[in-house]
């Protein structure tokens, strides 16, 4: 009964969208500054966009193109992704930028690849001065937009052996930015000889990934 409700809830979102946008969403990957390896995972977002449109009633692009904080472009989509194992920096009018972007309607997703953490929580606080980055605990219903995930964000990889952890900054009720650690999601989403990881574990990876996106879209 819970999926069907939120079956329909989706529905009637994507319903409210123009016509030729109905069940679709446009997927990015953002390219920031600082050093940092945002290019880490080059086939993660086809995967997770080939999953979506396998196993869900949402159609994502499967070329997905690559986007600069600070372009005009940043806003024909509505979903970005960006990773990495180090620095992220923003210059102050990327960060005008993308801040507009997540206030109209945009959604950021940050996946740290092991080693992005402190930067991350450095640069948000520049990024967000406004706002106060939350931790995202497994009772919340972006566990449940399409696949359950009771127990909150899945363990990928091992890396220092901390339970996965997922943070966010909020408009109001809808989430805009979310940061993920401690799980590398986008490592699972990648083609499996990437990192030969186990059918089960890449399977949670890319469900994971799947509601975050339906959730983006759909709050």
């Amino acid at each position: 009964m819970k999926q069907i409700i939120l079956f329909f809830g989706l529905v009637i979102a994507l319903l409210s969208q123009p016509l030729q946008t109905q069940a679709q969403v446009k997927i990015g990957l953002l390219k920031y500054g600082g050093g940092g390896d945002w290019y880490a995972n080059p086939t993660s977002l086809p995967n997770l966009a080939a999953f979506i449109n396998s196993n869900t009633t949402v159609k994502a692009n499967s070329r997905i193109e690559t986007v600069e904080a600070g372009s005009s472009s940043l806003f024909q989509y509505n979903f970005l992704h960006t990773t990495g194992h180090g620095n992220i920096v923003f210059s102050d009018s990327e960060r005008r930028n993308l801040k507009a972007f997540l206030l109209n309607g945009g959604f950021l997703h940050i996946d740290d690849n092991y080693g992005m953490a402190p930067y991350f929580f450095k640069e948000v606080k520049k990024l967000f001065t406004d706002r106060e980055l939350k931790p995202i605990p497994p009772s919340y219903p972006m566990y449940s937009a399409w696949f359950s995930f009771p127990q909150g964000l899945p363990k990928i990889h091992e890396h220092d052996g901390k339970t996965p952890q997922a943070f966010g900054i909020f408009d109001g009720e809808r989430l805009v930015l979310l940061f993920t650690t401690e799980t590398d999601l986008g490592d699972g989403w990648e083609d499996v000889e990437v990192h030969n990881d186990s059918p089960e574990s890449r399977e949670l990876a890319l469900k994971m990934g799947t509601n975050i996106v339906i959730w983006a879209i759909s709050q």
